[in-house]
C-alpha cells in the first residue's frame, strides 16, 4: 500500500469516528421533549380537569 492510500484511509476512518462521536454526544446531551408520552396524559378528560 502506498503512502497516499494509507493517508486517505486513515483520514476517512478519522472523519467517520469523529462524526459518530459527535452524534453520540448530541443524542446523550439533548434534553427530552416536553410532549406528553402517553395517551392518558393527552386525552380530553385530563385536559378539562387541568382548566
Amino acid at each position: 500500500m502506498n503512502t497516499s492510500a494509507l493517508i486517505t484511509m486513515v483520514m476517512a476512518q478519522g472523519i467517520v469516528i469523529c462524526l459518530t462521536g459527535f452524534f453520540f454526544y448530541k443524542v446523550l446531551t439533548t434534553p427530552p421533549a416536553k410532549d406528553p408520552d402517553s395517551l392518558s396524559e393527552n386525552n380530553e378528560e385530563s385536559l378539562r380537569k387541568n382548566d
